[in-house]
């Protein structure tokens, strides 16, 4: 008898500690879509009560454009290279990618 009043009591414990993490999961989830909520509704009034928007400027020079893409390929090359120090990726897999990178 005390083996199983042990297992009821160890069950009810889990139960409970479930109960709890789930319940904080729920209250944390419906905080933040409140606060979504809030913020979305501040950015419609804003809208409407702010000016209009000023003209967009200028597109940037090719040189800045060609910059970025290269900043762009540097990134992605260091991400695959992670992957493949993680050992997500294999060698040719790498190469592969890279290659399409690279044209």
């Amino acid at each position: 008898m005390p083996g199983l009043l042990r297992g009821v009591a160890r069950t009810a414990v889990i139960a409970g500690t479930a109960t709890a993490v789930s319940n904080r999961v729920s209250r944390r989830q419906a905080g933040r879509w409140a606060e979504q909520e809030s913020a979305a509704r501040q950015d419609v009034d804003q809208r409407a009560t702010a000016p209009a928007p000023a003209p967009a400027p200028a597109p940037a020079p090719a040189a800045q454009s060609h910059a970025d893409d290269m900043t762009a390929k540097i990134d992605q090359l260091r991400q695959l290279a992670d992957l493949k120090a993680q050992g997500v990726l294999t060698e040719e897999e790498f190469a592969a990618q890279k290659r399409q990178l690279l044209g």
